[in-house]
């Protein structure tokens, strides 16, 4: 009994022991932390550990919250160098720096340079990790801790800056992957310039800036003001330069995190009621937040179209550029400073302040001592306050082009920007004009614009009825040529060029007529578009096809070079595309393997941005409404250009959808509500594009796609595999080896979130550009598409060829 009794008492002492071990805070140099034992802060916020992340083996040394069923790891040690097996230890060495040990050898290390007879590691409820001296009675004083190394994540308290004395750089780096936390491509780090600024980057590549912080808030970014749940600060002095923020409530549980597959900064709240994480917020939020969008001196305005406009006083610096979607070369002034002829300043409202490396502060200065303090700089180019508080105090200038400005209605700050004296008095006379003489000019003008309109409305009213008339009696549809806005060429010159329209000069066919190669005179390269007389495309089509093409400027869609109208006879003359089109080669096995991912990504991203042009940036809405791979052309660059408009709608600014009797399209293509009941709209080619990324990375035609072992079709079979988390099966064999697996996933992620069943699910193109642009943009899960499987279609509603010409469907109204 005596032996049982102590073998009792030496059972629960250990057991009380252990349990009194895994819940302790803090780790002696007498001790060690063995993978399978945890220290747990103080109050039970936050536990320090071994873990495996995802479907990784190795194991690595961090930090998670304790009493959130998700584990959500916010800090890792070793994230450079993980441990392959269970034997790894924490301990504290001679020195007093924290070890990580595995076999005898050291995987990871603190530097703390001041030796200490009783180190102390201690896990706080804050989530620090810190080694303090014990001796000194936990003054606060740390030896070292982990809020100086953050990871991914930015906790309440933690500095985000620079410590100027010692050039300790406090900045957060993505994670690799979900199941590898090493560093990734993504950083948020602040830039220690005059005027500081909080970045973020992708590599050495610049993305994004919040603007400089104005004593309230960031200028580029008003949404961080004084009645959120978080208090934010931002110090500026000769010590240190760092951001840090701070919940008002401390029951609030918040974390931001540089997400490793969206590089976006996501700041996260904890919902006790739902047991998950709530996104609360993100950066950047719009097209506008791309850094340098608009180049030099342009306003990037998101509800504008385009949304780069040039800065009052200044124009673009290539209109042909910027007219086709390329704003980055920016705008130039339309009169150059002379600083010794009375330079001047013009106020701009509202604007996110432009990017401070080449600028100077001064906090002390008024508003209008820093107007002098730059007008007696030649160099200067604007000024503003540093501080907006209590009606703005502090100087702000800049010394170069300014760059990545953009309009914030309702917030931003004011700016004020150098103008030569010619183009001052010339602003200012157009904004003083008297009021007596713009009623003195305006009216007359008006009157007499009224009267010529009226006078041409009835001669255009005879004309049309006099061609009505003259149609009916000889059954002629031919009609003028003049409004066609578009150099015309005459049938000889088009057949001497195609060689009397040859076989051997033949690309393809379509479903309204043949296309021919043809070399003109001056041995510029054509591709010849012949409308066949039994296409079902009338002069109507034919003639919406000229004059959409002909006034749309971008490098991803064809150029229309001309047309002809003789006879019988209606041809369209493009640019030629020595690649022909996308569909000869991702569908074919040889011409596939010329498409590396490299190509291809490069292919869905023109697409896209020619599809944004289109809907958002061109000077009409237009929706294609046939878009597919056959009409998707490739240059000599394999840059995509998007053809074939005769089936395009164009729409007026406000509208955002139309009804149609006759639905127009290629089958396969089109999305669920303009097939069955003729609603199209903007989403309709977002459906398309989805589609079309579909078979970029499958190399699958989305119609008569064949899979053995079950009936659903390209779609079903992209979103069960989605479903089943292995997506990757869905890509072509051939692009597997030179490909960014995250990237490809990506883009399938992308493609299932366009072509979901309900058009309003779907994201707009401004959107898809900025997922595909930011490479890893926020994506959110997608829901159910459209068509899963395979669709039967009754003779009497849908026609189609089996070359996937455009198909008509009538639907009885």
């Amino acid at each position: 009994m005596d032996s049982l009794s102590f073998m009792f008492i030496v059972v629960t002492s250990l057991l009380f022991t252990s349990q009194f071990s895994s819940a302790t805070d803090t780790l002696t140099s007498t001790q060690s932390l063995a993978d399978g034992s945890t220290l747990i802060s103080k109050h039970g916020s936050f536990e320090l550990g071994f873990f495996s992340p995802g479907s990784s083996r190795n194991r690595y040394l961090g930090i998670w919250y304790k009493n959130i069923p998700v584990r959500t790891v916010v800090w890792v040690a070793n994230r450079r160098a993980p441990t392959k097996n269970s034997t790894a230890l924490l301990m504290i060495d001679i020195k007093g720096n924290l070890v990580l040990k595995d076999g005898g050898s050291v995987v990871w290390s603190t530097n703390s340079k001041r030796e200490v007879q009783t180190p102390l590691l201690q896990l706080l409820d804050s989530g620090n990790l810190v080694l303090i001296d014990a001796s000194d009675g936990h003054s606060g004083i740390y030896l070292w801790q982990s809020f100086d190394y953050p990871t991914d994540t930015f906790l309440p308290g933690m500095k985000l800056g620079v410590n100027l004395k010692t050039g300790l750089d406090r900045r957060l780096t993505s994670w690799k992957n979900w199941d590898d936390p090493s560093p990734g491509d993504f950083v948020w780090k602040i830039l220690v310039y005059n005027n500081p600024e909080s970045t973020m980057w992708k590599g050495s590549k610049f993305y994004f800036r919040t603007g400089p912080w104005n004593g309230i808030t960031y200028s580029g970014k008003p949404q961080l003001k004084p009645n959120q749940p978080f208090s934010f600060n931002f110090v500026h002095s000769d010590d240190e330069v760092y951001c840090a923020y701070y919940p008002k409530n401390k029951s609030v549980i918040s974390r931001i995190v540089m997400n490793q597959t969206n590089y976006w900064r996501e700041r996260y709240i904890w919902e006790e009621a739902s047991q998950s994480w709530s996104l609360y917020t993100y950066l950047p939020t719009d097209y506008c937040d791309t850094y340098g969008l608009c180049g030099a001196y342009g306003n990037c305005i998101i509800t504008d179209s385009p949304v780069c406009q040039c800065l009052k006083g200044f124009n673009p610096k290539s209109p042909d550029n910027w007219n086709s979607g390329d704003w980055s070369q920016g705008c130039v002034r339309n009169k150059s400073l002379n600083c010794q002829d009375g330079d001047g300043f013009i106020k701009f409202t509202e604007l996110k302040l432009p990017d401070t490396k080449y600028s100077w502060v001064n906090k002390n200065m008024s508003l209008e001592e820093c107007r002098g303090k730059c007008l007696n700089n030649c160099n200067c180019t604007a000024y503003s306050v540093v501080d907006i508080r209590n009606g703005g105090s502090g100087c702000a200038l800049w010394f170069n082009d300014l760059i990545d400005i953009r309009q914030i209605p309702s917030g931003g700050q004011d700016l004020y920007i150098r103008m030569s004296a010619s183009e001052l008095a010339r602003l200012e006379t157009v904004k003083d004009e008297p009021d007596e003489k713009i009623v003195a000019i305006v009216i007359p003008v008006v009157v007499l614009a009224f009267a010529f309109l009226g006078v041409c409305y009835y001669f255009c009213q005879r004309r049309i009825i006099k061609l009505k008339d003259k149609n009916e009696i000889d059954g002629s549809d031919e009609s003028s040529e003049e409004d066609l806005d578009l150099p015309l060429f005459d049938l000889v010159t088009i057949t001497r060029a195609t060689n009397k329209f040859s076989l051997n000069n033949k690309l393809g066919e379509g479903g309204f007529g043949p296309v021919y190669k043809g070399i003109l005179a001056d041995g510029h390269e054509i591709a010849v578009k012949r409308l066949s007389s039994n296409s079902g495309q009338g002069l109507k089509e034919f003639k919406n096809e000229v004059k959409l093409i002909a006034r749309l400027q971008h490098r991803n869609l064809v150029k229309l070079l001309g047309c002809c109208i003789q006879g019988e006879e209606r041809v369209l003359i493009y640019e030629y595309m020595p690649n022909r089109s996308l569909d000869f080669l991702i569908f074919d096995r040889t011409g596939g393997k010329l498409l590396d991912w490299s190509n291809r990504f490069d292919i869905v991203c023109g697409i896209a941005r020619g599809l944004l042009y289109l809907h958002q940036d061109s000077r009409l809405r237009i929706i294609h409404r046939d878009l597919k791979a056959s009409n998707v052309l490739l240059d000599a660059d394999m840059n995509p250009k998007i053809s074939d408009f005769g089936m395009a709608k164009t729409f007026r600014e406000d509208q955002t959808e139309g009804n149609t009797k006759r639905v127009v399209g290629t089958y396969g293509y089109m999305a669920p509500e303009y097939a069955t009941d003729g609603l199209f709209s903007v989403k309709s080619d977002v459906f398309s594009f989805g589609i079309l990324i579909l078979e970029i990375i499958s190399g699958q035609k989305s119609r008569g796609f064949y899979h053995p072992n079950h009936s659903l079709n390209l779609i079903g079979y992209a979103w069960r595999l989605w479903k089943e988390g292995s997506p990757l099966e869905l890509a072509a064999p051939i692009i597997l080896d030179s490909c960014h697996v995250s990237e490809v996933i990506r883009c399938i992620h992308i493609s299932l979130l366009c072509v979901q069943q309900h058009a309003e699910d779907r994201p707009s193109m401004a959107s898809v550009v900025l997922m595909l642009g930011s490479e890893t943009a926020l994506l959110p899960q997608p829901k159910e598409p459209g068509f899963l499987k395979e669709e039967s279609s009754s003779s009497n509603h849908v026609s189609w060829s089996t070359n996937e010409i455009s198909v008509s469907v009538l639907e009885a109204r």
